[in-house]
C-alpha cells in the first residue's frame, strides 16, 4: 500500500518538476474543458494531482505488466527497452490530458528523466 502512495506521490511531484524546469513541457487550465467524470478543474494544483495520481497509478498498475511482456526486448536492447516503456506512458497520460503539453521527443525524454529520477529517490526512501 506505501508502494502505491509513493508512486502516486513520485507522478504529481514528477510532473510538477517536468512542467516547471522542462522547455516545452506545461500544464494548463483550459476553461470549461477541464473536467474529468464531470468534475471541473479551476486551479493547477487540482489538475496536477490528477494527472500525477494518474500517472503514479499507471506505473504501479500497468508498467509492471508491460516489463513482464517486453522482458524479451529489454534484455536483448540491455535495459534500453525500459526508457521507451517510460516515454510511452508518459505520451499517452499527455495525450488522455489535453491540460497537459509536452512538446517534442526531447521534452518527453526529459520528462521520462525527471520521472524516473524521482520514483527513484522515493523507491530508495521507502527501503529505509
Amino acid at each position: 500500500m506505501d508502494r502505491l502512495i509513493l508512486q502516486i506521490i513520485a507522478g504529481i511531484i514528477s510532473i510538477f518538476l517536468a512542467t516547471k524546469f522542462i522547455p516545452g513541457a506545461s500544464l494548463h487550465i483550459m476553461p470549461g474543458q477541464s473536467s474529468l467524470f464531470g468534475i471541473q478543474f479551476t486551479a493547477f494544483w487540482q489538475i496536477l494531482i490528477v494527472i500525477g495520481a494518474t500517472l503514479g497509478l499507471v506505473n504501479f498498475f500497468v508498467k509492471p505488466i508491460l516489463n513482464l511482456i517486453t522482458f524479451p526486448l529489454r534484455l536483448i536492447s540491455l535495459g534500453f527497452f525500459s526508457w521507451i516503456i517510460n516515454i510511452l506512458i508518459i505520451w499517452l497520460i499527455d495525450i488522455f490530458f489535453p491540460e497537459l503539453e509536452i512538446k517534442g521527443i526531447i521534452s518527453l525524454f526529459w520528462t521520462s528523466v525527471v520521472v524516473w529520477g524521482i520514483s527513484f529517490i522515493l523507491g530508495v526512501y521507502r527501503k529505509k
